[in-house]
């Protein structure tokens, strides 16, 4: 599939759901190259699978801070590319 080896630098959400974070991420990954694609595609995905509203950020460098509902947030790297992804109300 994907040589790219995830690495979750921090997460509050159940194993199950991180999983499946990564492996959208994975599935965008494979059908686009542009970051912002990236981000759409699992930003979709995931307000379809866990309901709105998601929040996707990917890049390779980037700082952030955000407020999340609780057990939903994950921050993680495939490859070099990190991808933060979080949840508000």
């Amino acid at each position: 599939m994907s040589d790219k080896k995830a690495v979750i630098k921090n997460a509050d959400m159940p194993d199950e759901m991180q999983q499946d974070a990564v492996d959208c991420a994975m599935q965008a990954m494979e059908k686009y190259n542009i970051e912002k694609d990236i981000a759409a595609y699992v930003k979709k995905e995931f307000d379809k699978k866990y309901n709105p509203t998601w929040h996707c950020i990917v890049g390779r460098n980037f700082g952030s801070y955000v407020t999340h509902e609780t057990k939903h947030f994950i921050y993680f790297y495939l490859g070099q590319v990190a991808i933060l992804l979080f949840k508000s109300g």
